[in-house]
């Protein structure tokens, strides 16, 4: 079992930033793919991007270029930097490992003005 816990989600105005954090616990070194998925209100869930441990990245096209994942294997993190967010992007922000897979509860991001 992988437990995650997310960080960081808010209210931002369109335009704005916000950096969503997700710490790993458990059974840490049995996944390689860590990363974020969205689930906006009425939708299915959607991949955002994720990261291996050598650093392969995927963006879901309609954040790339805006947002930026990073991780720290020492400290069994993975990061996701938001800039330029829209109204679109107002979902539940789950972090993700492939070990199951597992999930984390989600946390809010609302970009609204």
């Amino acid at each position: 079992q992988v437990q995650l816990v997310e960080s960081g989600g808010g209210l931002v105005q369109p335009g704005g930033s916000l950096r969503l954090s997700c710490v790993a616990s458990g059974m840490i070194l049995w996944f390689d793919r860590m990363g974020w998925y969205r689930q906006a209100p009425g939708k299915q869930r959607e991949l955002v991007g994720t990261i291996t441990r050598g650093g392969i990245l995927i963006y879901a096209d309609s954040v790339r270029g805006r947002f930026t994942i990073s991780r720290d294997n020492a400290k069994n993190t993975v990061v996701l930097q938001m800039n330029s967010l829209q109204p679109e992007d107002t979902a539940v922000y789950y972090c993700y490992a492939d070990t199951g897979p597992s999930w984390g509860k989600g946390t809010l991001v609302t970009v609204s003005s």
